[in-house]
């Protein structure tokens, strides 16, 4: 996986209005099923971080954990520690780059 290439498209889909920050609006996307991956840091609380896997694994959403804070915040220009794409083409890039292995 390519995490320069990741960050750089997650950067785009920020820049597109294609991505929601925070945690009650991911989870809110997640529950109406327009979500298409979930970012999740790698060093944010165990809390979050079971209720996201949870939550994704329950609605069949992919999560990505292998970033940090600080590179998802880089990434959009925002502090950050989580980060849901809902466009279907910005998502299917992703998956493709992060889950081709």
């Amino acid at each position: 996986m390519n995490k320069k290439q990741v960050l750089d498209l997650l950067g785009l889909a920020q820049r597109a209005r294609k991505i929601t920050t925070g945690e009650d609006l991911v989870l809110k996307k997640i529950r109406k099923h327009q979500v298409q991956v979930v970012f999740l840091a790698a060093d944010c609380g165990q809390t979050t971080q079971k209720k996201f896997s949870d939550k994704c694994q329950s609605y069949h959403v992919p999560l990505a954990t292998n970033f940090t804070r600080a590179e998802l915040s880089v990434a959009i220009g925002q502090v950050r520690s989580i980060i849901a794409v809902t466009d279907s083409g910005f998502g299917k890039k992703l998956k493709s780059l992060l889950f081709s292995e």
